[in-house]
């Protein structure tokens, strides 16, 4: 069982409480101008992204080891299973963005497509590329589609853990919770492949109504797997470090690692891939989504930034074998990996949404230092509230005594 570190709830605590005032701040800081309050809920959008990112993958780990019969990652299957449990306040908070843009409430305006008249012939809003778009991009099926994503995901993920948990209660193999984990598993994989592309089109892609790519959806799974993987890997080694995972071993960290390296170049690659198509064959509407990343002031230093210290130190980090076996070094890359990724989701919603007025600031960095508290707290709370290592398991032994 986890014990709690007073030090680490209050540190946490005090993370929410910058994140409460840096949002309070973000609203009444930009009440007045054009389009109040978009700095604001730009700020919400991709932090809360960026969590749900790493939450959401957590339980595509934990489900894949189902599927894909895996023992090697048995011993610290609580750590996703932990990291899982944020879900739920992610989903709570992207539904809420969700539903204020429907309604345009509280000056939510993120979500151009939205706007009345846009796709009503004749009027002065009108847009004949997003009128074209209306089947999909219409606001009753935006919001079924959103509860649907988030009603799958919340509930996969309280199966899984439930399950393991009765696995937990069994005899000593614990063969009837895995068939079902199993079986839960096999459903979650299929929808998850559909739902998560859907998703970030609603969500991301359909900010930048005018552009569209057909490597998005990969595009943005590579990357929450790069941020899922490097905080699975960070938790475990510091609950390592603390004494927890007894049997955790050279092998699991470098499988952890190799995971952490090859998605990092995969990311890398589909990012190359969709910018360097593009950009070879300029075609107006598609190549101003890079445009305005790679030639605004304020998104230019922070766009390549982002993609050298997200491909470079990685590459440079976790080439070798023994680098993927050094724990150090890996909590090294994995922070650094996921503050590149951090400014990363930035990327992929302000110049969307605020064009040449975005830039990354304090208020930015304080609601991310917030929802950063916050996942501290909740991960910790439900590491401290069951067993963290796995009693009843058909592959616990061979996680134990894993030698590659």
């Amino acid at each position: 069982m986890y014990k709690l570190d007073k030090n680490i709830d209050r540190a946490s605590i005090v993370m929410i409480l910058i994140g409460i005032i840096s949002c309070i701040l973000a609203f009444w800081t930009d009440r007045n101008g054009d389009h109040p309050f978009a700095h604001a809920w730009t700020n919400i959008l991709f932090n809360n992204y960026f969590f749900l990112g790493i939450s959401l993958f957590a339980v595509f780990f934990v489900a894949l080891q189902y599927v894909a019969e895996a023992g090697w990652s048995i011993i610290l299957k609580r750590v996703p299973e932990a990291i899982m449990t944020f879900l739920p306040y992610t989903s709570v908070v992207m539904l809420f963005i969700v539903v204020t843009a429907v309604l345009h409430f509280g000056g939510n305006h993120i979500y151009h497509w939205l706007e009345p008249g846009i796709m009503t012939e004749g009027s002065p809003n009108y847009d004949y590329i997003i009128a074209g778009k209306e089947p999909y991009l219409n606001a009753t099926f935006f919001l079924i589609r959103s509860f649907l994503y988030v009603i799958i995901w919340v509930y996969c993920a309280r199966r899984l853990r439930q399950i393991s948990l009765e696995g937990d209660l069994e005899g000593e193999i614990g063969e009837k919770s895995y068939w079902k984990g199993l079986r839960v598993s096999g459903w979650f994989i299929v929808l998850f492949a559909v739902t998560s592309s859907t998703a970030a089109w609603d969500w991301i892609m359909s900010i930048d109504t005018h552009w569209f790519s057909t490597l998005f959806g990969w595009y943005i799974f590579s990357e929450w797997a790069t941020i899922g993987f490097a905080s699975i890997l960070l938790m475990t080694l510091l609950l390592n470090k603390q004494g927890y995972l007894t049997h955790l071993n050279d092998s699991h960290i470098h499988d952890l690692g190799k995971w952490l390296f090859a998605f990092s170049i995969v990311w890398t690659y589909m990012w190359f891939s969709q910018f360097m198509l593009i950009w070879y064959a300029n075609i107006p509407e598609e190549v101003i989504y890079h445009m305005e990343r790679i030639e605004l002031d304020n998104y230019r230093f922070l766009t390549w930034f982002s993609i050298g210290i997200n491909f470079i130190v990685p590459a440079l980090f976790l080439m070798s074998r023994d680098a993927k076996r050094n724990k150090n070094r890996l909590i090294f890359v994995c922070i650094v990996v996921l503050i590149g990724h951090w400014i990363n989701s930035y990327l992929l919603f302000a110049p969307g949404t605020l064009h040449e007025h975005g830039h990354l600031g304090i208020l930015e960095i304080g609601l991310g230092v917030g929802f950063l508290g916050l996942f501290i707290k909740v991960v910790l709370n439900s590491l401290s509230k069951r067993d963290i290592e796995i009693k009843h398991h058909p592959f616990l032994d061979e996680s134990q005594n894993l030698h590659t």
